[in-house]
């Protein structure tokens, strides 16, 4: 954990199933824990402790996701970063510091506890498409405005056959375009795997203040007409080995946003923390 820096927002676009091409602007630096079910409090424990000395200590960033719908405790810490070297500076901020809280020796051995905790954990890096996503945001206030707000991720992550990448970002650029035509609500944005997985990895995600947007907008078929969809379903069963579908919730108490991020909702990113019984006090009985 403490080899990597944590994270900023997963990306995706519609709930539907959709080489390496070019790439625009800036990276997402992601971290996966698989956490032991018989685990979870102590690993959200440390996650607290290292979110207290990065943000007291000037540390790095990140947003953390819960799986609601998908592989259940998993825990993703997304970064956003400009470029590779600041992947680094994050990780050098990060290390830095929970040294400065803690010390180096019990930073490390809470490097221990957390990996503790852990079935499994894998990273990556993932460049955001721009080209590929739909409404993204115009410029960096409209980005911190939607992250923000942002409550739940609907995610879908399409891993595409070798060879078969420009077939696919076709077919993602045809309904970017009808999505636009008919201006459908919402941001949906691309992010394509660049490191620590295959390139024909690509997440697409809708953010979401609340669930009942997943009710609004045009289904695939409304949207592209029949010859459309027709053309697009053929294309993806030709080009897609497979699709996961999952709905993460953003998780402010595992999260260290930057100010900027917290400023637009400063009651949902700093959670009051839950009161501690007074040790010789009764509490009520909930039953009663």
């Amino acid at each position: 954990m403490l080899r990597r820096a944590w994270s900023a927002l997963l990306f995706s676009f519609l709930g539907a199933a959709m080489g390496m091409a070019q790439t625009q602007g800036g990276l997402l630096d992601i971290y996966v824990a698989r956490v032991k079910s018989e685990k979870r409090a102590e690993f959200d424990a440390v996650c607290k402790k290292m979110v207290d000395a990065n943000r007291r200590h000037d540390g790095d960033s990140w947003v953390a996701l819960e799986t609601t719908y998908g592989d259940l405790n998993t825990v993703i810490f997304s970064s956003s970063r400009e470029d590779y070297a600041a992947i680094e500076t994050g990780m050098t901020a990060f290390t830095g510091a929970l040294g400065r809280s803690l010390g180096m020796a019990e930073a490390h051995s809470l490097e221990q506890q957390f990996n503790s905790t852990l079935e499994s954990a894998r990273t990556e890096t993932r460049a955001r498409r721009h080209d590929l996503s739909y409404n993204p945001p115009a410029d960096h206030a409209a980005y911190v405005e939607a992250i923000g707000k942002t409550r739940w991720i609907r995610s879908v992550t399409v891993y595409v056959r070798p060879g078969h990448s420009m077939d696919f970002e076709a077919a993602l650029k045809e309904l970017k375009a009808a999505s636009q035509k008919t201006n459908q609500p919402g941001q949906r944005w691309v992010s394509q795997v660049t490191n620590g997985g295959s390139p024909g990895t690509y997440v697409l995600t809708r953010l979401l203040a609340s669930w009942s947007e997943l009710d609004k907008g045009a289904s695939l078929q409304e949207l592209l007409g029949e010859e459309g969809y027709a053309k697009f379903q053929k294309t993806t069963a030709d080009a897609v080995v497979s699709i996961d579908y999952e709905i993460f919730r953003v998780a402010p108490e595992l999260s260290n946003p930057p100010a900027e991020i917290i400023a637009v909702a400063p009651d949902f990113w700093n959670p009051t923390p839950e009161p501690t019984a007074r040790p010789g006090k009764e509490q009520p009985d909930a039953a009663k």
